[in-house]
């Protein structure tokens, strides 16, 4: 053999498990998920992970950080999954988001469910948020009054309304003076009662039985999102219609729930991950609005409450709990 021939076939014999050997593992990426989660919630965000090609386990590790109903934590939680060194961070509270941009300049934040954030300070403008975070947003005014006018529908005669709501919560306060405008184009008074803890969600709803208030709007927080059973079931002792924002709130227990679409919201969370994970900045990546709400009627509590649900509405609900 030619000592051509015989590196020609050296090189053939070496290629094969030199092609072999550049399938290399994939990298895994680590996604950090900071917030108020469910196991619905959960299997949400794995299975659109497993949609766009990441597999748990496989390439991709997911760090989760539930603060268990205390905003509180959420910043030592922040600053956890920066120094594990994560290629994103979900946010999926307003809370959540601030305490991760206040961990991080530089890794992504993608946002959940959080109002305003130019007002908030979190981006620039929607368009191209300019900073590390973007994401979709919940713009409270218009879905406020929306919640105002459906809790109207189902609380007929009833005019003065409880608001509860968490004074840490940093865009409570704006929602609160946004439903007080809604209220009066609807003839309706609002009266608000804080709560900072589970423990005060007895006596939020003292207040709210000695004021004569003949329904509730409870605002979305994590701590009354991790005490949602707890709400649903005081709201039933004191005979009170309710209404809540994310839909957890209704499986619970609530009586309604209207926000944004959840399973829609899940894939714009996957999307963005997925563009960041490949290279997108979220600096140039437009925060969206949601397009697509979810009405859900919970007629078990309705029927417990001795409250008919108009037809009308339960034809517009997207579910109806029964």
């Amino acid at each position: 053999m030619s000592r051509r021939a015989f590196v020609a076939g050296a090189g053939a014999a070496l290629a094969a498990p030199l092609a072999v050997g550049a399938q290399t593992p994939a990298q895994v990426f680590r996604i950090g998920v900071l917030g108020v989660g469910t196991p619905e919630l959960g299997a949400l965000l794995v299975d659109g992970l497993r949609e766009a090609g990441y597999i748990e386990g496989r390439n991709v590790a997911l760090e989760w950080r539930n603060p268990e109903g205390r905003s509180d934590r959420f910043d030592a939680l922040a600053a956890d999954l920066v120094r594990r060194d994560v290629d994103v961070i979900v946010a999926m509270t307003p809370a959540a988001t601030l305490a991760a941009r206040r961990a991080t300049a530089s890794i992504p934040i993608v946002m959940v469910n959080t109002p305003d954030p130019v007002q908030l300070g979190l981006a620039t403008s929607l368009a191209r948020p300019g900073g590390n975070v973007t994401g979709t947003t919940t713009l409270s005014v218009d879905l406020t009054a929306k919640q105002l006018e459906l809790l109207r529908e189902v609380a007929a005669g009833v005019t003065r309304i409880a608001v509860l709501w968490v004074p840490t919560n940093p865009w409570h306060p704006r929602a609160v003076e946004n439903a007080g405008g809604a209220a009066r184009r609807l003839g309706l008074r609002l009266t608000g009662v804080e709560v900072r803890t589970g423990e005060e969600l007895e006596g939020a709803f003292a207040t709210v039985t000695r004021e004569r208030l003949g329904a509730i709007l409870s605002l979305s927080d994590p701590m009354t999102f991790f005490h949602r059973a707890r709400l649903a079931e005081l709201a039933m002792k004191h005979r009170l219609p309710s209404m809540h924002g994310v839909r957890g709130y209704a499986d619970a227990g609530g009586l309604m729930s209207y926000w944004a679409h959840t399973g829609d919201l899940y894939r714009r969370v996957v999307s963005y991950v997925d563009r960041i994970l490949k290279g997108s900045k979220p600096a140039e990546l437009p925060v969206e609005q949601p397009t697509r709400f979810e009405l859900v009627v919970n007629l078990r509590t309705a029927k417990a409450l001795g409250r008919t649900i108009p037809q009308s509405l339960l034809q517009r609900a997207d579910e109806v709990l029964d």
